[in-house]
């Protein structure tokens, strides 16, 4: 799901930030759209219109979130295409699409991969969400989020069928956020100098 809506977001804003103009103005609205909504109501709307069901789910999410990596890659891309390397590569005839396959995709992926890997846990508990509601996973899939929906009218008598996929969530949520976080500390830009 997160890499579907990096896969629909990146181009968007790639090509708003690296063109500007008319292009960045159309692109950026239309991203608007979607955020226009709560992150959770749309997906529900697009869900219950599409039909129940996993991969359903998984293109809702994405549809809902591809917005805030379109903003993302947006903003590298706008600082990326001030630099002189950009620069000097227009002015001795490098075209367009070359430069954004080979300087400003490399140079503005960084935020984009720290954010997609925050986004990742975000991603399991919306899936999980949208399956206890009755959205998401159909029976047989095997989903963290049915299995506590399936075990709520056993949960006084077998409480461990609803508590093992609930910390199963929270296990992998957790460790998701950890390794984001490593990757945000990794990857992003050094603060302060030599104390």
């Amino acid at each position: 799901m997160v890499l579907l809506a990096l896969l629909i977001g990146g181009p968007i804003g790639l090509a708003a930030g690296y063109f500007g103009g008319k292009i960045d103005v159309v692109l950026m609205r239309f991203s608007d759209v979607f955020l226009a909504f709560p992150p959770l109501l749309l997906p529900i709307a697009i869900t219950a219109a599409l039909g129940p069901g996993l991969w359903n789910a998984m293109i809702a999410l994405a549809l809902s979130w591809f917005p805030w990596y379109a903003r993302i890659m947006r903003a590298s891309a706008m600082t990326v295409r001030r630099e002189l390397y950009i620069s000097a590569a227009r002015n001795i005839g490098v075209g367009h699409l070359r430069i954004l396959i080979r300087h400003v995709v490399p140079n503005s992926l960084t935020p984009v991969i720290v954010q997609a890997s925050m986004d990742f846990g975000f991603a399991i508990l919306a899936t999980a969400s949208l399956s206890f509601i009755g959205l998401g996973a159909r029976a047989p899939t095997v989903e963290w989020g049915l299995m506590a929906v399936d075990a709520r009218t056993d949960f006084l008598d077998h409480y461990w069928t609803a508590l093992f996929p609930g910390l199963a969530i929270f296990v992998t949520v957790l460790a998701v956020n950890l390794i984001g976080d490593g990757l945000s500390d990794i990857l992003g830009p050094k603060r302060g100098g030599k104390e």
